[in-house]
């Protein structure tokens, strides 16, 4: 048996310590197996056939279909094992998209993604991922339920209400914003003594003011993508008096009307442009090809919008890109991390959520993540546990293998040079390690 099937072995006696049969962890390590063997399709009876008669078909269809265990438990142990590897770790939100042809899987209907830009017949999974600059790894999923699947909605369809049953989908279970999926997840791995400082998402969570004051009252920081529409004043803008017991719409007049951060860093480029930077951020992979593309930043402290337009009682960062030869900016971020970042902090913070895309494309790609055949609510969720925990092997095993290496064969990383920056904003050039796809 060769080291990496020993470690293997052990890695799986971890993570299925929960289960209480041993056919189950049987079945587990099958199925892990399955996943991490090279091959076309990573459905169950692909991967059964792999395996060569360690386990068959019905048992590990059964096992990720219908077998009673809690991907919770698995996720727990895996967010336990890769911990340790991931130092000063950040929570990053994304969303994973499962085409379908037909209507019958559990969930599934025409949906707008953000990373099709379009309305696609799909599953939709919201995903928290635990990344730094070393490594990512995927611990935490929820299956976002469109309204077409609620019962309490107008817009339920009644084939889909109907297939609930078929796909046994939980009857307290219905149509939930993905940002409160998100917070669900948080609080979920929070319980599980996982609480990173920083949670990170794209505009689709961070438009939301809902979402960030969530946030901030679990004393979490974040760093969220955002539209340029969104709203919001300058940091010296004239504050509301406290009025206990207003509705907002009874505060009295304030200062000026907020406008959108497209139009706000407008108006302070031409006084931010003296204050540059530069910083060379490096690729966190071994490949040294990584394309990369100029870009410019600025960053400038704001107060976003409330409920009636009043500026917000606090201020956060505005990240704003423009790419090489574009003269409009293109990315907004907004963060409540503390005044006196530096501005490549905030850059590298930024990209980080993007890396962590990877996640995503190598469980897609290799592990077989959209391949998963089942209709119903605990196969989906069942699989997805098991696609991370067999991802979180692969990272181990990358992360072990770059341990060993002597310290002067490791790529070296360039020296951060000196900023200048002005009080309450920066603006800067930075070189982006840029992915294939995103």
């Amino acid at each position: 048996m060769s080291e990496t099937e020993l470690r293997l072995e052990d890695f799986a006696a971890e993570v299925f310590e929960p289960f209480g049969r041993m056919d189950q962890r049987r079945c587990g390590l099958a199925y892990l197996r399955g996943l991490l063997l090279d091959g076309g399709r990573k459905s169950v009876k692909a991967m059964a056939a792999r395996l060569d008669g360690e386990m068959n078909r019905q048992a590990l269809a059964h096992f990720v279909t219908s077998s009673p265990w809690d991907p919770a438990h698995v996720l727990a142990q895996v967010s336990w094992k890769i911990k340790p590897f991931i130092t000063t770790p950040a929570l990053v939100i994304d969303d994973a998209v499962f085409p379908k042809d037909g209507d019958a899987s559990v969930c599934v209907a025409p949906q707008y993604t953000s990373s099709s830009r379009k309305i696609t017949n799909c599953q939709v999974g919201v995903s928290l991922s635990l990344a730094s600059d070393r490594a990512r790894s995927t611990v935490n999923w929820r299956l976002f339920v469109p309204e077409s699947w609620d019962p309490a909605f107008p817009a339920a369809d009644p084939a889909r209400i109907r297939r609930r049953v078929e796909c046994g989908v939980p009857d307290g279970v219905g149509h939930v914003e993905k940002w409160q999926l998100a917070l669900d997840m948080i609080d979920e791995v929070s319980s599980w003594n996982l609480r990173p400082s920083l949670v990170m998402a794209d505009a689709e969570y961070g438009d939301s003011a809902a979402f960030r004051q969530n946030l901030q009252m679990r004393g979490l920081r974040y760093m969220v993508g955002i539209s340029d529409t969104m709203a919001a004043h300058p940091a010296d803008a004239r504050l509301y008096p406290i009025v206990h017991g207003c509705r907002p719409e009874q505060l009295p007049p304030g200062g000026e009307e907020p406008i959108s951060v497209e139009k706000l860093i407008a108006t302070v480029r031409r006084a931010v442009k003296g204050a540059a930077v530069w910083h060379q951020c490096t690729p966190t992979h071994a490949d040294e090809r990584l394309r990369r593309q100029s870009a410019t930043f600025a960053a400038l402290r704001v107060r976003p919008a409330g409920p009636n337009h009043e500026p917000a009682r606090h201020t956060c960062w505005l990240l704003v890109e423009w790419p090489a030869k574009r003269s409009e900016p293109t990315r907004f971020w907004l963060s409540d991390l503390a005044t006196g970042r530096p501005l490549h902090s905030l850059v590298e913070l930024a990209y980080l959520r993007r890396r962590t895309k990877d996640c995503h494309r190598e469980m897609r790609d290799d592990l077989g993540l959209t391949h998963f055949e089942g209709r119903t609510w605990r196969g989906w969720h069942h699989h997805v546990a098991l696609v991370s925990a067999a991802h979180a092997f692969e990272t181990l095993q990358r992360l072990s293998v770059a341990d060993s290496l002597p310290s002067d064969s490791a790529p070296r990383q360039p020296a951060k040079q000196s900023e200048e920056s002005a009080p309450h904003s920066h603006c800067g050039h930075h070189n982006i390690p840029t992915h294939p796809t995103t």
